[in-house]
């Protein structure tokens, strides 16, 4: 009887050994998906600038925007043009927005950090906006679109 426990002990280290191992391998096959960040950690400077990037988006099929249709942006916003996703932050948290035809609607939006998501309208409407709060208060990012652009609206206090 000693000899066939001896057997099983060894059978029983056996399996535990093969499972650990693939396991492991099969860690490693998924990489950095599961154990890191891919393409590393990026740092502020890297993130504000992914963020103030307009981001290309296929026209609308339906209703072209014409060309030089609308007003320009104001002064100091970024440049846009129509059809692009454009994104407005504030101390508070960063939202994304794009036109679909005259109207505006919020394509994502973040809270920064120690803030949250106190109120949103994602839209389509005339007007999309989202309210962060926080330790230094309330910032609301409200947008609109002018020319098939969207535009950064000043909050009406309501």
């Amino acid at each position: 009887m000693g000899r066939r426990t001896l057997l099983a002990t060894a059978g029983w280290l056996a399996a535990a050994v093969v499972a650990t191992l693939i396991g492991v391998a099969a860690i490693r096959l998924v990489g950095e998906s599961i154990t890191g960040t891919p393409g590393g950690v990026r740092s502020q400077a890297e993130v504000e600038r992914a963020l103030a990037a307009p981001v290309p988006v296929s026209p609308p099929t339906a209703s072209p925007s014409p060309a030089g249709s609308g007003p320009t942006s104001p002064p100091g916003a970024a440049a846009a043009t129509p059809g692009l996703r454009r994104s407005f932050a504030t101390p508070g948290g960063t939202a994304v927005a794009e036109c679909v035809g005259a109207d505006v609607r919020l394509v994502s939006w973040a809270p920064a950090q120690d803030y949250r998501v106190k109120d949103v309208d994602r839209g389509p409407d005339d007007d999309a906006e989202v309210t962060f709060a926080g330790p230094a208060g309330e910032f609301e990012v409200k947008v609109g679109c002018i020319g098939g652009e969207p535009v950064a609206r000043p909050g009406d206090g309501d």
